[in-house]
Parts: C-alpha cells; structure tokens; sequence
C-alpha cells in the first residue's frame, strides 16, 4: 500500500475517530410502505418486532427464506409528523445487493393488505455523519438550536429518526450506532454534503468507514452474510430478532436453532498476519472452517476481517489464510482495543 494512500487512511480515520466524516451512501436501496396496513403487512415478514413501532421509532431486522436463511437484512424507519403516534410511512433501507428480493417479496405478499409500496432509490440521497461529533454538526446534540424532536435523538435508541432541516435543506435524522444519518431529496444530495462541510464534516473514504465497521464487528450481507446465513450464526438475534411476535417467514428454523440447537458458524473477528483478500479460505489445521468476508488494513489493529467461521475455530485460535499460509487469529466481536 503506498505511503500516500497510507496516510490518507490515517487522517480520515482518525476523523472518524476524533471529530465527524461524511460518506455519501446515496447508492443504498430505499423502498417505503404507506397504507393502514403497512406494519400488520411488514409485521409478517420480518424477523423483528414491529406492532408498538411509533413515529420517530425504528427497527433493524432480516427477511428470510422460508427455511430461516437470509434474503437481505433492512432498517425500518416509521416516519412521521411531530406528535404524531401512528407513522405517516415506513422507510426501508438495505444493501443495494438486496433490494430487488425485497421489493419481490413486498409485491409479491402485499396482496389482501392496506398497503403501497413506493420505490425510493433514486429519489433520496442518503449521507452518514460518522463521529462523535456526527450529532452536534447534525443539530441533533441537544443544543438551544435543535427542535424539540432534534434534541431528544441522542437520548434514544439506534434508528430513532426525526425531521431536521440544516442551512434550509430538509432531511430525515437518523441515529446509528456510530453517528448520524440524513435522507434527503436527491436534488438536495450535493447541496447538504456542501452544507455539512461548511458544519465542520470532512469528506472521508468508504474504506476507513469500512475500517470502523469491521472493528465494530457489524457485518454487511452480501459481502459477511449471504443467503445460506441464518441470523443467529451472523450474531444478530439481539438486534434483528424477537422471539415473542407473531408468525414471520423462517420463524420455525429460527427459533428452533435457538431455543434447541447450537450454530454450526459463529461471526468472528480476525487479525491477519498480512494483507488478504474476501473469499480466502480459513483452515485449522488440514480443515476448511470458513473464508474471510470484509476485509480491511485498520490504521490502529493492522490487517483485520470478518468471517462466518465453524464453531471449532474459537476465539483465541490461531488459523491459516489462503494459499500462501498466512495467519489470523481468531477473536470475539467486537474487536478489543489495539
């Protein structure tokens, strides 16, 4: 890697760090569902819980094969007025890799429901302020100039989101584990990323954001999680999945490997003994126990991956990468300090 590159990734993830980067994710797919049915209809569809979701409030959750295995993952924002209960929408965020089977799938089961569906990828940017100072340049910290919805966004919980309008743009807050989100009109897109950047926000690269995600141990689908990845094995039943709602597609593999089973795969840090790609083969020992998914050289911890891994390879286990013999070691997530 070339010392400039090098340094580049440094700066921008030491901003990320210390101060608050900006990422365009405009390419994400955006859907949205409108009607009186929206929640019944999506409640029978995912992983999470989402009858007592409220205007401002939000979810992350999966939606799966009836066989319990992974189409995509998504978060869910209702979308409302202040003061209002009920949400005026529900928007839905996912990997771009996802998107057509999830709008196949909404299509396909909204039939007999109160509910329409709305394709939204091109028509909204999407930009995250990543850092701790993400919120302040946001006016989401709870300053005398925040709204009222604004002010409370911190004290909630991650996917908490609320109507903002920064130097005369309006947008969508949202709270993620790491920073801020914004929704905006796509027209608008350049324009806020302008007006951030007058905030204080400094552009930074999609790899140091990766850096902090991996390091996080927040896997991405498509890249960690594919669909033959039932969620317990990737970690997310705490996040993406309740074990009290109604029925949802896959419900009975997933509760069934909970509540009576052991995943065969557990989602694992890695530190390498040297650069490696995506799709390199781990073994311990003569045996495959998995292959690397992100892959990333972390300014503080080197380079590091994330991979889906059999349960024999525990943490603290040292395992060879590729075809070169390289090492990792094995670690629980997320990654501990350097």
């Amino acid at each position: 890697m070339a010392s400039t590159h090098i340094d580049a990734l440094d700066a921008d993830y030491r901003t990320l760090c210390e101060g608050a980067g900006v990422l365009d994710r405009s390419e994400r797919g955006k859907l949205a569902l409108s009607g009186p049915g929206a929640i019944e209809f999506l409640g029978g569809q995912v992983t999470n819980e989402l009858d007592a979701l409220r205007a401002g409030e939000g979810r992350y959750a999966a939606f799966l094969t009836p066989k319990g295995k992974m189409l995509g993952d998504l978060r869910i924002l209702a979308v409302g007025d202040p003061g209002q209960e009920d949400p005026c929408e529900l928007a839905l965020d996912t990997e771009r890799v996802a998107l057509q089977a999830l709008f196949d799938m909404i299509r396909r089961f909204k039939v007999g429901y109160e509910v329409q569906l709305h394709k939204r990828t091109l028509e909204r940017g999407l930009l995250s302020l990543i850092g701790p100072h993400a919120a302040a340049i946001a006016g989401v910290d709870g300053s005398p100039s925040a709204g009222q919805a604004a002010s409370g966004l911190l004290a909630q919980e991650e996917h908490a989101n609320c109507a903002v309008a920064i130097d005369g743009i309006d947008a969508l807050a949202v709270r993620t584990d790491v920073g801020v989100d914004l929704l905006c009109d796509s027209a608008h897109t350049a324009e806020l990323l302008e007006r951030l950047s007058r905030r204080g926000a400094a552009p930074v690269s999609e790899q140091a954001a990766e850096c902090l995600r991996i390091e996080h141990g927040r896997p991405r689908y498509g890249i960690d999680l594919d669909d033959t990845v039932i969620p317990q094995e990737a970690g997310l039943n705490e996040r993406a999945v309740s074990f009290t709602k109604g029925c949802y597609v896959g419900q009975e593999t997933v509760a069934r490997l909970y509540y009576k089973g052991k995943p065969n795969r557990h989602l694992r840090g890695l530190r390498l003994s040297e650069q490696a790609a995506c799709g390199d083969e781990l073994r311990l020992g003569d045996r495959p126990v998995g292959r690397l998914g992100s892959v990333q050289v972390s300014p503080r911890l080197g380079p590091i991956a994330l991979a889906l891994v059999r349960r024999e390879a525990q943490p603290g286990v040292s395992v060879s990468v590729g075809e070169h013999d390289a090492r990792a070691k094995v670690l629980a997530l997320p990654f501990p300090p350097a």
